[in-house]
């Protein structure tokens, strides 16, 4: 029994020590040319985090690998790095995983608060 206790303690004692991080994942899907961009971001968590999908003009070569996330209190902020001028749209799906929770996410200039909401 003692052994148990002792197995469980270790357990909750590493689980509240964890320490913040930020992890992303992204995916692109080329659309088409840059003429209009729809202003809609949609948002849907699970146990794993956070995915949001929205559209983005970016540079038609872009490189998913220069997409950079970082966290700055209670927002965590994404960066989509390029040099190369904006010329393609793109459909965004960026799955986004961070302890703790935030209430904000950073994209680029744009920043959106994350509440939950009622369905």
């Amino acid at each position: 029994m003692a052994r148990c206790l002792s197995f469980i303690f270790i357990v909750i004692l590493f689980a509240c020590n964890r320490q913040p991080f930020v992890e992303s994942k992204v995916e692109l899907e080329e659309k088409g040319d840059c003429k209009q961009v729809p202003a809609t971001f949609r948002m849907t968590s699970n146990f794993g985090g956070e995915r949001f999908e929205f559209e983005k003009c970016l540079a038609s070569a872009y490189d998913s690998k220069s997409l950079t996330t970082s966290r700055s209190g209670d927002t965590v902020v994404v960066r989509f790095n390029s040099n190369a001028a904006p010329s393609k749209l793109f459909n965004v799906t960026l799955d986004i995983d961070s302890y703790p929770a935030y209430h904000f996410i950073t994209v680029d200039q744009e920043t959106f608060p994350i509440t939950a909401t009622d369905e």
